[in-house]
């Protein structure tokens, strides 16, 4: 079953106005055009995309709007932001199952557990937001196995900067040689 992933890449620079007229004005751009994604233009550095995608891993996830960008020439998405300031909803994700969103929120009310659950950050509008570095300590004194930082947002974030390094290196890799790095499925 899907799941929905929440995420931010950046880009290896920002997004033209015909790009992003292109984006907006054609069918290429799926995602785009169902608000699954939202782009930056314009100011300092480069372009980010705002993701929120169904499917069933991260990885997934990332390499879906990673191809849909690739479509527009010498544009990439090269990193995937580690957010530390997360909802319930998102710290569940990163439990990797482990704990859901309802468990989290029984945690944080203290209804489960024994008390101490990280006080929120913030709350925007209805919607609170807690330090997920404070979450995984937390968990982790509770006895759950957490990573501070998600092996999956690892795995995608170094999946990309190495696409990025391989592309600006100007190698042209043959098939073999990624599936003799693991870099494909035999």
């Amino acid at each position: 079953m899907p799941t929905e992933w929440i995420f931010t890449l950046s880009l290896n620079r920002q997004i033209t106005p015909d790009e992003a007229d292109r984006i907006d004005t054609t069918d290429d751009f799926p995602l785009f055009a169902d608000g699954s994604v939202t782009y930056t233009s314009g100011g300092s550095g480069p372009s980010e995309l705002n993701c929120d995608i169904e499917a069933e891993t991260l990885l997934e996830a990332v390499a879906l709007v990673s191809q849909e960008i690739r479509q527009i020439r010498d544009l990439r998405a090269v990193r995937l932001h580690h957010e530390d300031i997360v909802t319930l909803e998102i710290a569940a994700q990163r439990t990797g199952g482990r704990r859901s969103r309802q468990s989290l929120v029984q945690l944080s009310k203290g209804q489960r557990g024994p008390g101490g659950f990280p006080q929120p950050e913030e709350k925007v509008g209805g919607t609170t937001f807690y330090s997920w570095p404070k979450v995984a300590a937390y968990l982790r004194d509770l006895g759950d196995d957490i990573d501070e930082v998600p092996r999956d947002q690892i795995i995608a974030d170094l999946a990309l900067r190495l696409a990025d390094e391989v592309e600006v290196a100007g190698y042209a890799m043959r098939e073999s040689v990624l599936c003799s790095l693991g870099l494909c499925s035999s």
